[in-house]
């Protein structure tokens, strides 16, 4: 975990405040993924941005990382948090991606 979980506006102001923590987390960047969770219109202009600045994104099927989270651990715990591990877990080993 490179940082702590956050929340931003989906907005451009936090599409850049998402963009410097992420540039701030490693670099080079082509060694970055994004992952996300298709929300419909919700992620739209996220996923534009994202793309648009370089970054390799991958939108993730929701019922797709609730199986691999079910996997992962017996426990029902569903969080942002969880999920946000969850889908970091899924880029660095390619499933479903």
């Amino acid at each position: 975990v490179l940082a702590d979980v956050f929340t931003i506006s989906n907005n451009m102001d936090g599409f850049h405040t998402l963009l410097e923590k992420i540039q701030a987390c490693i670099a080079p960047q082509d060694k970055i993924r994004v992952g996300l969770e298709a929300t419909g219109h919700y992620s739209y202009n996220l996923l534009g941005f994202l793309l648009d600045n370089g970054l390799a994104t991958y939108v993730l099927n929701p019922l797709r990382t609730n199986l691999y989270r079910k996997s992962l651990s017996l426990r029902k715990t569903k969080t942002d948090r969880v999920d946000a591990r969850t889908i970091a877990a899924m880029l660095l080993s390619d499933a479903g991606l």
